[in-house]
């Protein structure tokens, strides 16, 4: 997957200040808050950052978490690392392409791995099934 690489300047102007503190700062959106939370539709959940595909609609499901949850990324589409922050250990989720902070993955999902890719709303954005690149 090739990167995406942009300057803190490039990545303050094509983001919302919401996004960017979650994205580029590892920042994370109030529970039950994000517009994708209840998204049902069939198509693909991709980057917010970059546009990367991430997460098809055929693994997403409600986990009563508070942010639209998935049993699975799409590919390779993200990477994982050790978050030791707030006095926990958990892994955290990027995307693969722009390294963007996406949220979090838990042992707890109901899919045939048992994860939940528990997901920040701004950190993502939806294309219906069908929409072309431009539409």
């Amino acid at each position: 997957m090739s990167k995406v690489g942009r300057s803190d300047e490039q990545w303050r102007e094509s983001l919302t200040p919401e996004q960017y503190r979650i994205l580029r700062q590892a920042g994370t959106e109030p529970p039950f808050t994000g517009e994708l939370l209840s998204v049902k539709g069939e198509g693909e959940f991709r980057c917010a950052g970059c546009g990367t595909p991430l997460f098809s609609s055929a693994t997403k499901y409600d986990s009563g978490s508070g942010w639209p949850s998935f049993t699975a990324p799409i590919g390779d589409a993200v990477d994982e690392q050790v978050d030791a922050s707030h006095a926990m250990v958990r892994t955290e989720v990027r995307c693969a392409a722009c390294e963007g902070h996406l949220g979090h993955v838990f042992p707890d999902g109901p899919g045939a791995d048992g994860l939940r890719y528990c997901i920040n709303s701004a950190a993502l954005s939806f294309r219906p099934e069908g929409e072309d690149e431009q539409g």
